[in-house]
């Protein structure tokens, strides 16, 4: 078969009873935020536009606090927020709050998906078992009175990161993958490069959540299916609205008789929903997420979200000229392919067969 096909119906049958009905609580929720929104957008009466927003603003609290006793049994998911000292929420609040604003454009966009990134990376691994440490010598610029060199102590990762295979889901996850590829080269003791799989997975977006198609190409798709047995494989995907991509790529492989040693899901805003369908579908799974937002909408886009992705970091593409992988990272410009010259350089082995 060249094309591999996963339904809504397969994902929701993941869920339990218990998740149903915490989704089932965050919709309500949610159904009267969007009311709060409507007079914030439509009404002039300062009276009940501040009414309004307290209102949003509680609404908002009580689904952070919902969602936080939904995932906080779950070892498997960690949020950024949920996780981490109060002290260093209002960075990721504030990131998250530029990456939503519609005035934010591409070059900025950019700039905050590679903070994120920088985050989710330290909330996986920055704080090793043991804090075990390695350390690195630095050559300086400086050369008086002798050549200086510096001694810098990072987390020991190596364990966890050498064994790793980055799997991009084309578009809007190949950036996102090449900055992961790029944390983990910083980090590794030895400048480990991760291989890239890449993976042509699309949503059938003629469709509404609940009867959604996750089509996977494997004729437009590149990768070694050996490569992948028993390593740490990798998704960084800057938005989670259902997992059904995630699932669709992790069943093919394995009824190909592959067995990763793990499956690690790295997302800049998640829904509630999505994450939980990841856990449930795909054992052993780890979803790392920066945001978690609430809820989908008929067409299954996260809300309140931040729009499309892919066309955020990437541009659109012309409906009847498609651009390749090779016109993609055409368009980041020498500015990113500089920066992640080692990850180009293992994308383009995978998609040309190159050694």
């Amino acid at each position: 078969m060249d094309k591999i096909i996963l339904t809504a119906s397969d994902l929701d049958g993941y869920l339990t009873d218990a998740d149903k009905s915490a989704l089932s609580d965050m919709d309500q929720l949610y159904a009267e935020a969007l009311e709060s929104s409507r007079v914030l957008a439509t009404s002039q009466n300062e009276s009940r536009l501040a009414e309004a927003k307290e209102r949003l603003i509680k609404l908002y609290n009580d689904m952070g606090r919902r969602m936080q006793e939904v995932t906080q049994g779950e070892e498997n998911i960690k949020v950024y927020s949920f996780q981490t000292p109060r002290s260093v929420h209002g960075e990721a609040s504030r990131l998250i709050a530029k990456l939503r604003d519609v005035r934010t454009q591409q070059s900025e966009f950019v700039y905050y998906i590679q903070r994120a990134y920088e985050l989710l990376f330290n909330l996986a691994f920055g704080d090793p078992e043991g804090h075990r440490k390695n350390h690195l010598i630095v050559k300086t610029p400086v050369t008086a009175p002798v050549q200086n060199f510096a001694v810098h102590k990072i987390p020991d990762v190596d364990a966890q990161i050498e064994n790793s295979v980055m799997c991009v889901m084309l578009r809007g996850a190949l950036l996102p993958s090449m900055i992961m590829s790029k944390e983990i080269q910083e980090y590794s003791s030895t400048g480990y490069v991760t291989p890239f799989a890449l993976f042509k997975i699309r949503r059938d977006d003629s469709k509404k959540e609940a009867n959604m198609e996750y089509i996977l190409d494997l004729q437009r798709s590149y990768y070694s299916l050996a490569d992948l047995d028993g390593k740490d494989l990798i998704f960084a995907d800057p938005m989670n609205a259902t997992g059904g991509s995630l699932v669709t790529i992790i069943n093919y492989i394995k009824q190909q008789g592959i067995k990763p040693r793990s499956v690690q899901f790295f997302n800049v805003i998640s829904s509630l929903k999505g994450t939980l369908q990841v856990v449930r579908a795909i054992e052993g799974a780890q979803v790392y997420t920066l945001w978690m937002d609430p809820v989908l909408n008929d067409m299954a886009y996260i809300l309140p979200g931040l729009g499309d992705a892919g066309d955020r970091l990437n541009g659109s593409d012309q409906e009847e000229y498609p651009r390749n992988m090779i016109q993609l990272l055409a368009d980041y410009g020498a500015q990113i392919a500089n920066l992640y010259r080692s990850q180009l350089a293992k994308i383009e082995q995978t998609v040309l067969r190159v050694e």
